[in-house]
């Protein structure tokens, strides 16, 4: 964890309510940091529904394995979440800690060990000794309480220099309800799943497939949208818990996908989990400007999609808005290396509002100097019109600088 906070973190962060059913508590375990908490339990009221979105890597951690392994339960009733140390690559070593870890904090909640989610984060390859678990999770379950979100979000920040959280209202059959959010992640982050570690909750009585319907669609619009640098973590984990404690106040009960009650939640949930992904591209390593790249004209989403992605991970147009250098020969460059439909003739690029190529060639009425000024802000959007379609995506990133390079020199040191 930095002490410098990211010149790109928002000017104010909300104040989270409490989510009925939800209490947390935070420890410091000495996982691996001193004198700061890295370890976050959360526990829910039953009966809470779980939907989740777990990483691709085909190295994933032994906690993304124990939680894909219990999601089609679709029931929680607690999470535990540690920093500093991800459990990944450490074999049998790291199946029997989540197996320890799970034990214990289902004897600290009072659940079956089927109830308890896991997620790590940190170095990989150190095992991780989970008896250092031991009386902090029964501690942590005898004073939890509601209030403690940001608390949570801090307890599993590593190299993140603010905490994220958001917090979305929103109705469910006329009835309000809320959606919290938190996440973690500043490196490593490139979308084939969620990204990094998220953990949403909310009141509404949702049932866990629609949860999960729900969750894979607005992650492929928010967190699979948000590259920081091309790396897809171990331990990435996006999970989302329905207490359905609002039906109390009237919410009705949700047990079908196409439920036309569920448009207002749907948008919510989205609204919020892009809030969380942009914040994790605003906390980007040594970031010190925030990119949204808009592709347009292309000839489906996938293709939009993809053709964003690589500008966006490229390390040429990156180093070119971290140098203030409007190189669009560089976006011309990662356009034609993406393996999709494109004409080089047909292409327009701007950066922000100044279009600075169009029909294969440099705009006629292009400024630099109104360009260099421009590229001189802190959020940059890079627009590139394709000319072959109707299709667009968004994606965020960040800049590249001499900063990522020593923090990710540095890290286990």
């Amino acid at each position: 964890m930095s002490s410098a906070i990211s010149p790109l973190a928002p000017k104010t962060s909300p104040e989270l309510p409490p989510v009925d059913g939800v209490r947390f508590a935070t420890a410091e375990a000495g996982i691996r940091y001193k004198g700061r908490t890295d370890v976050m339990l959360a526990l829910f009221d039953a009966p809470t529904a779980v939907a989740g979105v777990l990483t691709r890597s085909k190295c994933p951690s032994a906690a993304v394995d124990w939680c894909r392994d219990r999601l089609p339960g679709g029931e929680a009733r607690v999470l535990v979440v540690n920093s500093g140390n991800a459990n990944a690559f450490t074999g049998m070593k790291g199946r029997k800690a989540v197996e320890l870890t799970a034990k214990l904090a289902a004897k600290a909640a009072g659940c079956r060990a089927s109830q308890v989610f896991l997620a790590s984060t940190g170095v990989i390859g150190e095992p991780l000794d989970a008896e250092k678990f031991e009386g902090v999770l029964d501690d942590c379950a005898s004073r939890a309480t509601p209030d403690q979100w940001r608390e949570a979000a801090q307890a599993i920040m590593t190299t993140d220099t603010f905490p994220k959280v958001a917090t979305v209202t929103t109705t469910l059959g006329g009835v309000r309800v809320t959606i919290n959010g938190m996440a973690k992640g500043a490196g490593m982050i490139a979308p084939d799943m969620a990204t990094m570690l998220s953990f949403v909750a909310t009141d509404a009585p949702i049932a866990a497939p629609v949860l999960q319907a729900l969750l894979r669609k607005a992650t492929d619009r928010t967190f699979n949208c948000v590259t920081i640098d091309g790396d897809t973590s171990t331990s990435d984990t996006l999970l989302l818990f329905a207490t359905g404690a609002a039906a109390a106040r009237g919410a009705p009960q949700i047990t079908a996908p196409g439920d036309r009650r569920l448009a207002p939640f749907r948008k919510a949930l989205t609204t919020l989990l892009r809030d969380l992904a942009q914040q994790v591209a605003r906390d980007g390593e040594g970031a010190r400007k925030l990119i949204t790249v808009n592709v347009q004209g292309a000839k489906s989403e996938r293709s939009a999609h993809r053709i964003a992605m690589s500008i966006a991970n490229s390390p040429l147009v990156k180093t070119a808005v971290a140098g203030e250098d409007a190189n669009w020969g560089r976006v011309v460059m990662a356009v034609g290396k993406a393996g999709e439909p494109a004409d080089r003739d047909r292409l327009s690029i701007s950066f922000g509002d100044i279009r600075v190529a169009c029909q294969g060639a440099r705009d006629p009425a292009y400024d630099e100097e109104q360009t260099s000024a421009y590229m001189r802000g802190d959020e940059i959007a890079i627009t590139v019109d394709i000319g072959l379609g109707r299709a667009s995506a968004t994606v965020w990133t960040c800049d590249l600088t001499k900063e990522y390079v020593a923090i990710n020199g540095d890290y286990r040191s």
